[in-house]
């Protein structure tokens, strides 16, 4: 998919993965629930965001599967072996808030019909962006036709039939939430013969309609490099557009074996191409901790700005299952901290930098430094 950050990027052009953010879904004000008793946000300390997350689906099927293949975990293309993954330290800490912003924006995704990265990806910050009325839409369906080895989204040769209403659904819940800016994704689908490009063209063209002062930022995947289909969604004007690259280029074969680096990379520098006479942004995302170099980091970084990226996000991955890709290292504050100043220095208009960072997360804040740089 499109951006999940290791439970964001991708998805991501990328299982988008690990990855969160600034979008949303719209309401059902006739669905009751009996009142929670009030009680304090408490703190899940060493847990996996699918231990502790009460609304993420629950699958029909085992969601790992690679296409006549065993799990995941059980592939060279994963390390099978996590014994020795390090322990998960403080700073990662989840912090859980389920009160009535939440338990809304819940219902606004269930009817509606809508599916959001937020659940799907398994976002660590699932309880921030829902308590502040703000989730990431995912297009397309639910189910992605590639095997990133470190995405939770479920996966299939081919996905369901698109539905027709979902450009009319996701404009309608970004006008209910009133959003300044939102961030619509999808899964991969490469059963589709333009990768979903004209379904995803005509959901920014309905919130644009729709919502004239809402920013639209879409995070898309690679169109198997079908520049046309490209085309298709620049003409839809989005605000900003994000690919997100998820990992350095050694490690293609083992986090993306689907995807191409270089691909990506020109992806990125056609839309920038485009940037002039769209007034548009263009952003990539990388998940940190699954066996890359800081030189590796560092050489990813100068490609992404030699193809004119104005905005970089960089967070931790954070392994979805022990069925997925197991974390090679943490990288502490201290150590985001620095690799902020690194984009900064090699020119970047905004860098969101930090263990919790997905692509999508603050996505508003990232557009807005982007102008004022």
């Amino acid at each position: 998919m499109t951006e999940t950050s290791g439970g964001a990027s991708s998805t991501n052009g990328n299982g988008n993965g690990n990855g969160t953010g600034n979008g949303s879904t719209a309401g059902r004000g006739d669905v009751g629930e009996p009142a929670s008793p009030a009680r304090d946000p408490y703190v899940v300390k060493g847990l996996a965001a699918e231990k502790v997350a009460p609304t993420f689906p629950k699958p029909a099927r085992n969601p790992f599967p690679i296409f006549g293949q065993p799990e995941i975990g059980t592939t060279p293309r994963s390390r099978g072996h996590r014994e020795s993954e390090p322990r998960r330290p403080e700073w990662l800490k989840i912090q859980l808030d389920t009160g009535e912003n939440f338990k809304n924006v819940r219902k606004m995704v269930d009817g509606l019909n809508l599916h959001t990265v937020c659940q799907e990806a398994r976002c660590p910050n699932i309880y921030e962006c829902w308590s502040d009325r703000t989730a990431t839409f995912m297009i397309f369906g639910d189910t992605c036709t590639r095997h990133c080895t470190f995405c939770a989204i479920s996966r299939a040769k081919e996905g369901l039939p698109l539905d027709p209403a979902e450009p009319r659904n996701v404009a309608n819940a970004i006008a209910h939430l009133e959003l300044a800016h939102a961030v619509i994704t999808s899964v991969n689908r490469d059963d589709l013969a333009d990768g979903g490009a004209s379904h995803f063209a005509e959901t920014i063209r309905e919130a644009r309609e729709r919502n004239p002062e809402c920013r639209i930022e879409v995070l898309i995947p690679d169109f198997c490099g079908n520049w046309d289909a490209l085309r298709t969604v620049l003409d839809a004007e989005p605000h900003v557009l994000n690919h997100n690259t998820e990992t350095v280029q050694r490690l293609y074969p083992k986090v993306r074996p689907d995807a191409d680096y270089r691909q990506s990379l020109r992806l990125l520098e056609i839309a920038a191409g485009d940037k002039a006479k769209r007034a548009m942004y263009t952003k990539s995302g990388l998940m940190l901790g699954l066996g890359e170099t800081r030189a590796e980091v560092r050489r990813t970084l100068e490609d992404l700005r030699a193809v004119d990226c104005d905005i970089v996000t960089m967070g931790q991955y954070l392994s979805p299952s022990r069925k997925h890709l197991g974390v090679e290292k943490y990288y502490t504050p201290a150590e985001f901290d620095e690799l902020r100043e690194e984009g900064l220095a090699l020119g970047f208009k905004f860098v969101e930098s930090g263990p919790l960072v997905r692509s999508s997360y603050h996505a508003r804040r990232h557009a807005e430094g982007a102008r004022e740089s």
